[in-house]
């Protein structure tokens, strides 16, 4: 279980997350969904080991997060981390070299699925593409914890359907959580097992998709009604 115990993280002009508490739990595939700059990729480098919390505590499976929690959790940022001169099956190699829980047999399944050769230039590779390489690079990793940051940023909406509906094929949901940051909330709604809204740095919401659902309506409309009643002063 991920758990965040009363978080506070302030940059040098902003807070970004303010006094928030919520546990994350095993074998589900998460949304953490919210406006630009309300707290979502805080939140995922919070887990990963990235940042650290100016107040309270973060864990993962009852251990402190600090830089050692990768050997748990594999990240994805929305930012190109991949070095341009690699080639596509350089860059597997590498990064397997650094990780030794990457699945080289995954990746290759992976790869294939989306529809990336490994004598690709990664240089070469568009950004859609980018972004396919370090999903296949994240979700072949064994670990137990899956963080996806922005994963379909620029993906046009037939390859994004496609790709949301087969990321599901790659985690073991027995073994694994998968954790996604995404503005395309309703492209992502099938597979989401649990949603948190995070506005202004704190949660406005943490509920099961199924419950959601069971009072009518879809994640939009749940978000919506949220944002009509949960603004957050201060």
């Amino acid at each position: 279980m991920i758990s965040f115990q009363h978080v506070s993280k302030r940059y040098i002009k902003h807070k970004a997350l303010r006094d928030v508490t919520f546990n994350l739990e095993k074998g589900k595939v998460i949304g953490v969904v919210g406006e630009n700059g309300s707290g979502k990729s805080t939140t995922l480098k919070l887990i990963a080991g990235l940042l650290r919390p100016t107040s309270g505590e973060v864990t993962v499976d009852d251990q402190k997060v600090d830089r050692g929690i990768s050997r748990m959790v594999a990240y994805m940022s929305e930012l190109d981390h991949v070095y341009p001169f690699f080639t596509v099956g350089e860059a597997v190699d590498y990064f397997a070299s650094q990780f030794n829980d990457l699945d080289r047999e995954k990746a290759e399944e992976i790869l294939s699925f989306m529809k990336l050769r490994k004598d690709q230039k990664v240089k070469t590779l568009s950004k859609g593409n980018k972004g396919r390489l370090k999903m296949t690079i994240t979700l072949a990793r064994k670990v137990p914890y899956i963080l996806l940051d922005e994963p379909f940023s620029g993906l046009d909406p037939m390859v994004r359907n496609a790709i949301v509906k087969g990321l599901i094929r790659f985690v073991d949901l027995d073994a694994q959580s998968l954790i996604i940051t995404t503005h395309e909330i309703r492209e992502i709604e099938p597979v989401l097992d649990e949603v948190l809204v995070i506005r202004e740095g704190q949660v406005l919401g943490h509920e099961l998709v199924d419950d959601i659902r069971s009072n009518g309506r879809d994640i939009v409309g749940w978000m919506e009604h949220l944002y009509e009643g949960g603004h957050i002063d201060g």
